[in-house]
């Protein structure tokens, strides 16, 4: 051995330390290696690249928090959501019988470029982030973030698909159809009265499940009755179930619109399953009542898109609620690329 070749050289070469890498895709690492996007998926964020990839999903980041009335902390959700996945994206889903990632193309986008104190131009970045990657043809799945970014997340998949409609199945313990928030109209308990009152849905079409607690109040009510919203209490899936609730929730919401969009508070759930959200209310749904109403709907209709907000990872030392808004995004993903696999068309192929 030459005195240029250290002594330790020989053990070095009886470990194979040295020999060549072995060639895995991306897909096929630990989910604690690499980067942190959405199970392993690239992360592409140039609209241009999403668009040659044709991509069926993108995965939307907003971390935005300024709009919240009570517990801050959802501006770290986007993050705590991807890292929620103890497995790669070399996944198969028992339930729906589907590998998502080897039938459909996805890709993670990134994040909008929000700053914190800036709350209206946190939610134009998130607009604009939204609506120019919904415009490649790829169905956006947005984790917020609190409850706010519904406003520009479904007024930029809206305007986009004009003249052609969207209806909202909104998974929620709150209607969050409030006049303002101590003042401000972009409080996250008020993006719903937001979006009606712009006409970018119409309030017929605006369905909510889940709610329970003590709010909204009677004007409020009254108001969204006007409107004519249809709101299923958590007492009706307890005495009707949750798959009849959400038929009934899906039929109401494609009254005439042409696909559905997502809007999962994941207070939603119940706190001792879910206790990392801003808002809590006992008394909730369970997990696998609300990922059994995800794959209802997203197995059934188009989707137009999809948010989960809400998740504040503070608040839960035991990451639960990240992982189920994690589940829930996959839930979706795996319904989505089903019916890829049975011929459909997944992404969007309007005429913009």
């Amino acid at each position: 051995m030459s005195q240029s070749t250290p002594p330790f050289a020989a053990s070095i070469a009886e470990l194979g330390w040295g020999g060549p890498q072995e060639n895995r895709s991306p897909l096929d690492r630990p989910s604690y290696v690499g980067p942190v996007s959405f199970c392993q998926l690239p992360w592409v964020e140039d609209p241009a690249e999403i668009r040659r990839r044709e991509a069926d999903i993108a995965i939307i980041g907003a971390p935005f928090d300024d709009a919240v009335t009570h517990r801050p902390g959802t501006r770290f959700g986007p993050r705590a959501i991807r890292e929620a996945q103890y497995q790669t994206g070399m996944l198969h889903s028992l339930q729906v019988g589907v590998a998502p990632f080897e039938v459909l193309r996805a890709v993670d986008a990134g994040d909008a470029q929000v700053y914190p104190g800036r709350l209206q131009h946190g939610h134009g970045e998130i607009y604009r982030k939204v609506r120019e990657v919904a415009e490649t043809g790829a169905i956006p799945i947005v984790l917020g973030g609190d409850h706010s970014i519904t406003w520009p997340n479904a007024t930029a998949v809206a305007e986009m698909r004009w003249p052609q409609r969207i209806g909202i199945v909104h998974f929620d313990a709150h209607a969050d159809t409030a006049m303002d928030g101590y003042g401000s109209l972009h409080s996250h308990g008020a993006p719903m009265r937001r979006l009606i009152e712009s006409g970018a849905v119409l309030g017929k079409n605006f369905v909510q499940v889940g709610l329970r607690g003590y709010f909204p109040d009677e004007p409020t009510l009254a108001w969204m009755r006007a409107q004519g919203m249809r709101s299923h209490f958590m007492t009706e899936i307890e005495e009707r179930g949750s798959e009849a609730v959400v038929a009934d929730a899906i039929a109401e919401a494609l009254d005439g619109p042409d696909a559905i969009w997502i809007s999962l508070d994941i207070d939603v759930v119940d706190p001792g399953l879910a206790p990392g959200t801003g808002t809590p209310e006992p008394g909730g749904m369970l997990t696998r009542e609300l990922l059994r109403a995800l794959r209802q709907i997203a197995q059934k209709v188009p989707i137009a898109g999809m948010d989960i907000v809400e998740v504040s990872p503070p608040y839960d030392w035991a990451e639960s609620t990240a992982m189920i808004a994690n589940r829930a995004a996959l839930e979706v993903i795996s319904s989505l690329a089903k019916r890829k696999a049975a011929g459909e068309t997944i992404r969007w192929t309007g005429h913009r």
